[in-house]
């Protein structure tokens, strides 16, 4: 679609008002919007768009078509904020969608307000504000009511991927079957949306619970979503669909059709000039290498998708991307670096406010490093912070993970049995060792301030260090500085 397509024709027709002519740029827009062609929007707002979370001039139009104007921008300064990594993007399209948003509830526009609400509630999704984006997608679905069965349908898609986000697997898929009727006479964008959900929820379940046939499902979904995708014209949708299923051949040893299907991905990326999509499915390629245990490969391309994630603060996906390379890094026998990457990982979900994200990464920084390399109270901290992070989740999976992290703590941390294998001189060192780990830490690496800690002195924990407990370098610990900027200064 271009500036030939027959509508924009029309703009030069007299009987036009100016506002008409606007009116007609914005619909124009929200279509391009809507089929992922974020790059030609611009064109259809013309002098409207100044740049991605640029308030428009709209002084002189009619306060509806001016909010119409503040919607669009806005919602093109989100998905152009995801696609091409743009710092702040979210943010200043909260605001243009939110004024608009307000002038369309003072003029009672009820299916208006519910767009707004549908386009915000998006911006909270990308943010990783979970909470907000359910209550605003729940809000626009009650302002709807029961008409306008497309909006509706949108909307429905949104908060179950809302619900997938935060692990919640089992309200997605009732939510998707309860509306599954309103799907069944709809475009075939909004059809494509309905199978690529109904197959991410599939395959969450059926990876968690074991269900074959749910995998087997999820690959027909996928390839329907595709289908419709394609004759929509909606490339970039399809791509990401090309990107989804790949993970789930690999999952069924099928790795060169994953990597078959992230090319085609790739190939339309890199066509649409998305770098933002072109990340991700590089993170997917990274995650099935590892699967693959091909763990410096998978480090190369992890290391590109970080710069680029980092470039356009994407905090919630870095967090992910974080915590694969220190999987890499793990595997590669570089501990140091992966437990540092690890913590990372953490801390920029948490900030990020993509709690499950940050809850995962501990998660894997137990099941890589806790049964040797993280000392006891390092193990408990990462155990509750995972709990803690991960306590609304559904996902069966993510649960029995969980368990399995807290029997490896029931392990390090339980009572000693005098079995077959018990020996007197190994336990006395095993927890010799614990506590000189932890008075190294408490110290900050400091062998003089540690050895004052144990009531022993230098020379005595410098041979113990020596002789006995070589594995116990002292370390300072490494702080990081935030990457995200505090919005108040």
């Amino acid at each position: 679609m271009n500036l030939t397509d027959n509508r924009l024709h029309e703009l030069d027709n007299p009987s036009l008002t100016a506002d008409g002519r606007v009116g007609l740029r914005c619909r124009l827009a929200s279509d391009l919007i809507q089929a992922g062609q974020y790059e030609k929007a611009p064109e259809a707002l013309g002098d409207f768009w100044q740049g991605a979370g640029v308030r428009p001039d709209v002084e002189g139009l009619e306060a509806v078509t001016a909010a119409e104007v503040l919607l669009q921008s806005g919602s093109l300064t989100g998905w152009l904020g995801t696609s091409k990594r743009i710092e702040g993007a979210q943010d200043a399209a909260k605001d243009l969608i939110s004024e608009a948003l307000r002038t369309f509830e003072a003029h009672g526009l009820n299916e208006r307000v519910a767009e707004s609400q549908y386009e915000l509630g998006i911006c909270y999704w990308r943010s990783g504000a979970l909470d907000e984006a359910r209550v605003i997608l729940q809000e626009a679905l009650r302002r709807l009511g029961e008409g306008n069965p497309e909006q509706r349908a949108k909307i429905l898609i949104r908060s179950t991927l809302v619900e997938i986000s935060a692990g919640r697997y089992g309200e997605a898929l009732r939510i998707l079957k309860e509306a599954e009727p309103v799907f069944q006479n709809t475009s075939d964008a909004v059809k494509g949306r309905w199978h690529a959900q109904m197959a991410l929820v599939l395959r969450r379940l059926g990876t968690a619970e074991a269900r074959a046939d749910y995998l087997d499902r999820a690959v027909i979904e996928f390839t329907a979503a595709i289908y419709h995708f394609e004759q929509a014209g909606h490339q970039r949708y399809a791509a990401n669909n090309l990107n989804n299923i790949a993970p789930l051949f690999a999952k069924l040893g099928r790795f060169s059709e994953a990597h078959e299907h992230l090319d085609r991905a790739q190939m339309i990326f890199t066509k649409l000039r998305d770098p933002g999509n072109l990340a991700q499915v590089d993170e997917t390629r990274a995650r099935i290498l590892l699967s693959e245990k091909k763990y410096r490969e998978a480090a190369r391309i992890i290391a590109n998708v970080i710069q680029v994630l980092e470039r356009g603060g994407e905090f919630a996906l870095l967090s992910d991307a974080l915590a694969v390379q220190a999987t890499a890094e793990a595997r590669l026998g570089r501990h140091e670096d992966s437990l540092s990457t690890f913590w990372r990982a953490i801390e920029v979900g948490e900030q990020a406010g993509a709690l499950e994200s940050a809850g995962l990464a501990a998660l894997t920084l137990i099941e890589e490093h806790g049964a040797a390399r993280l000392s006891e109270e390092e193990l408990c901290e990462a155990y509750t912070r995972a709990d803690e992070l991960l306590k609304r989740t559904q996902d069966g999976e993510t649960i029995a993970r969980l368990l399995g992290c807290a029997r490896l703590i029931a392990r390090r941390l339980g009572v000693v049995r005098m079995d077959n294998g018990f020996r007197l001189p190994q336990e006395v060192r095993r927890y010799e060792a614990r506590f000189i780990r932890s008075a190294l830490k408490d110290a900050e690496g400091h062998i003089t301030h540690a050895a004052k800690r144990l009531g022993i002195n230098y020379q005595t924990l410098q041979s113990l260090l020596t002789k006995r407990h070589k594995g116990l370098v002292p370390t300072r610990p490494k702080r990081f500085k935030s990457i995200i900027k505090d919005p108040k200064k």
